[in-house]
């Protein structure tokens, strides 16, 4: 009996799987309107799966890391050996036992950098003479300062590529205040950061390689040689520093950027998974896909470890470190 038993839930599970792909299956279990964090959104469905589906008769469990794809999470539910890629809506009240991917034709003269495709390979990044790489980020994301740490690695390396990189912020200004996602002390850094780049850029990249070890402002104010008492004048003069700020999060709402980090090489959407990950080769290598011709400086090779999420003081964890598209929403 429990060899039938097996055989009965894993028939069971597999075909309403099967039978849910025809449309979604609604979970009362989300917030509604809320938007919650992909492990969340995945217990969510899981505890969907195990309660409603199963019903005692086995137990499903989560099979890896959670991923955003397409403004909703990807996971895999893993019953009796088997895989089920699945997907979970931001609230945690549709769950979508498998996704297909509508792929937008090219347009007439072959470009394939349309709207709603990301270029996967090389050859599908639009050329220019002068590419730049835009990376939008929040100074407190985990995520943001893998990005920035990646960034800060091309730059030190390769300064040639320093021109053909920006590394712009999001979030807004309201009633003459900048905020963000993660509260007002990170408004403050993105602001920091923001002058630094526009007033002082031959210093910004150091201060940003000191910051993202230890998140020390002031000791990294030092380090850089940074003139405090412009910083100051920038920070607190609207007709600067917000003034710089609004100019990052217009061009955030042009692109429609909604998580930190994000991509756009050309104003394109890029994703450096497709590259690598988020390593200083593939992202390097995405940003020299750009150039009409090769140039010099793209021939030098960088690591090809994942970058170290937060604050770190190494560049990376190894290897083994996870090859997560997560970010900061």
């Amino acid at each position: 009996m429990p060899e039938q038993n097996f055989f009965d839930t894993k028939t069971i599970i597999i075909a309403v799987l099967g039978i849910a792909v025809a449309g979604l299956l609604y979970l009362n279990y989300g917030t509604e309107g809320a938007s919650l964090t992909g492990p969340k959104a995945a217990e969510m469905a899981l505890s969907y799966v195990n309660t409603e589906m199963l019903q005692g008769q086995a137990t499903a469990e989560i099979e890896g890391e959670v991923q955003k794809v397409s403004g909703v999470y990807m996971f895999n539910i893993s019953l009796n050996g088997d895989s089920f890629p699945s997907y979970v809506s931001k609230d945690g009240k549709l769950f979508f036992p498998q996704g297909y991917e509508m792929v937008i034709a090219t347009t007439s003269e072959g470009d394939t950098n349309v709207e709603g495709k990301e270029p996967a390979t090389c050859e599908e990044v639009t050329k220019t003479d002068s590419p730049q790489l835009e990376a939008f980020v929040v100074s407190y994301c985990p995520y943001g300062l893998q990005m920035q740490r990646v960034l800060t690695e091309i730059i030190n390396k390769i300064p040639e590529l320093a021109k053909d990189i920006k590394i712009r912020y999001m979030g807004e200004v309201v009633d003459g205040k900048i905020t963000s996602m993660h509260g007002d002390q990170e408004a403050q850094e993105n602001l920091r950061q923001i002058c630094l780049r526009e007033e002082q850029p031959t210093k910004f990249n150091t201060y940003l390689t000191c910051f993202i070890q230890k998140g020390e402002a002031d000791k990294c104010l030092a380090t850089a040689q940074i003139d405090t008492s412009n910083l100051t004048s920038c920070m607190t003069d609207p007709a600067k520093g917000l003034a710089y700020a609004q100019a990052d999060f217009a061009e955030q709402n042009t692109l429609g950027v909604t998580g930190s980090p994000s991509l756009f090489l050309g104003g394109v959407k890029q994703s450096e998974f497709n590259f690598g990950g988020r390593t200083a080769q593939a992202v390097k290598d995405l940003v020299c896909c750009g150039f009409s011709e090769a140039i010099g400086a793209c021939q030098t090779e960088l690591s090809s470890e994942q970058a170290a999420s937060s604050f770190s003081e190494t560049y990376s964890g190894g290897t083994g470190a996870a090859n997560s598209a997560a970010e900061c929403e």
